[in-house]
């Protein structure tokens, strides 16, 4: 099935500014690098719409969180962005964009890590499942929504989880082992 993800978008970020330019160009860009792994790896027989939409898809939740820096001036912790884009996704009608959403922040977030770091999310496992939850999740560690102009390299992507604890780093390389 299609998903019209434009009119998705302009439905809430119905406005031209700031954060909605933020949103376009980060999404853009994750799905140009997602559609091009597609393009480089025909062996993984990626679903190259699917994608396209669930890239730019993938932060639509971001404008209910506080994250002033990038002109988000909701109430949410920004860690929630993932799971509030999946709410609205699945309202939608969308459960499999929706598992993107919920499942790109870092490189996947372990039940194991949000009980241990006591994050403001459920418990449960949000880690990438699908080869293209994987990609998407890939490609968007390379873009900063803070620093639109800025392309990280694998190095430098890997460094900003490291934060994160190390099990992101690892599944993040792997990723790099096979999508580069």
């Amino acid at each position: 099935m299609l998903v019209d993800y434009q009119k998705i978008i302009d439905k809430y970020y119905p406005s031209e500014n700031e954060l909605r330019r933020i949103l376009l160009v980060h999404s853009k860009a994750v799905a140009s690098r997602a559609l091009l792994i597609a393009a480089r790896h025909p062996e993984l027989s990626l679903d190259r719409q699917f994608i396209e939409e669930a890239a730019m898809l993938h932060d639509l939740g971001i404008f209910r969180t506080d994250a002033p820096g990038i002109q988000c001036f909701g109430t949410e912790a920004y860690i929630r962005h993932g799971v509030l884009g999946a709410e609205l996704l699945r309202a939608e009608g969308f459960p499999r964009h929706a598992r993107v959403c919920e499942r790109h922040t870092g490189a996947g977030i372990s039940l194991a890590d949000i009980e241990r770091q006591q994050l403001p999310l459920p418990h449960c496992d949000f880690l990438p499942e699908t080869l293209e939850e994987q990609v998407i999740c890939y490609a968007d560690k390379f873009y900063s929504k803070s620093e639109l102009n800025r392309e990280k390299t694998v190095e430098q992507a890997a460094r900003s989880l490291g934060k994160f604890g190390g099990d992101g780093v690892k599944r993040f390389l792997a990723w790099a082992g096979i999508f580069e």
